[in-house]
């Protein structure tokens, strides 16, 4: 659905993309995972044709470029900074963005309210923007990536600054839109979200893709052994190894042992393990 094919994208001496490739098969959750200033937003705003790469090709359903109008079309975006117009209703701004999309008469009406109905904002659609709480207003900007119905979305840190319930319900809503076909780019550097949503997860940093794959995948490529942690009458060991069983046997043999358990790795220690653990700004 979606191919990247050696992005390459600089503003001056910085480089946000480096030779980024990768594609996104027809109706997955395709996860983009990163630290800040990993080049996730860049990469999104190649992808939908907003930037124009350096280098390297963006396909789109095998039509090529989102530069082509009716290319980008196919395409609903929900981008990081809020997309809305505070002083128009809700059910306002999916209207004015549906008709940028060409839709207009009854087709445009049956969308709008679709669109609001699915995010669960019926009730407020008449209430202007500037009076929604920031989970409305995440809920807002995903019906108005939704409302001229496409083939493909790209979701860019679609939770930051909600509350739990709102969080939950966009998951709800991604995994819908999931079931009724559509194919879902979701940048995030939250890796519940990732864990929770996505078939597949593409790691980047630096502009650069470090790894690809299911989570489980990822996990046992890049995650290591297991480790037993035995405590042995106060001293604690920590044992490496693919058989924690035999390792505790092993060690009650020899010592009593008081308690014990076994660390898994998950994705966020393969996310540190690639990417480092030196805070970003």
């Amino acid at each position: 659905m979606l191919v990247l094919e050696g992005l390459r994208k600089r503003y001056g001496a910085n480089v946000a993309v480096d030779g980024l490739s990768l594609a996104v098969r027809r109706g997955e959750i395709f996860g983009l995972l990163g630290p800040n200033g990993a080049g996730k937003t860049t990469t999104v705003g190649l992808a939908i044709g907003l930037l124009v790469p350096d280098e390297g090709t963006v396909d789109v359903a095998g039509l090529g470029s989102p530069q082509k109008p009716a290319v980008r079309a196919r395409i609903g975006l929900a981008p990081q900074a809020l997309a809305l117009y505070d002083a128009l209703t809700g059910q306002e701004n999916v209207a004015f963005f549906g008709s940028v999309y060409g839709l207009s008469g009854a087709r445009l009406d049956e969308r709008v309210r679709a669109a609001i109905e699915f995010v669960g904002l019926s009730d407020r659609r008449r209430d202007r923007v500037a009076t929604y709480s920031g989970g409305m207003k995440r809920r807002l900007n995903l019906a108005v990536a939704l409302v001229h119905d496409p083939e493909l979305l790209l979701l860019d840190e679609p939770t930051v600054g909600v509350d739990p319930q709102a969080r939950n319900l966009i998951f709800e809503n991604v995994r819908h839109l999931r079931g009724a076909g559509k194919t879902i780019v979701y940048a995030t550097h939250y890796m519940e979200e990732a864990e929770r949503l996505c078939d597949r997860v593409g790691i980047v940093d630096h502009g650069t893709l470090l790894a690809l794959g299911t989570v489980p995948e990822l996990v046992a490529a890049h995650g290591g052994r297991p480790v037993l942690v035995a405590d042995l009458g106060g001293e604690e060991v920590r044992v490496e190894t693919d058989d924690p069983l035999r390792e505790l046997n092993r060690l009650a043999a020899a010592r009593p042992v008081s308690a014990f358990r076994v660390e898994r790795a998950n994705l966020e220690q393969v996310f540190l393990h690639l990417t480092g653990r030196q805070l970003r700004d």
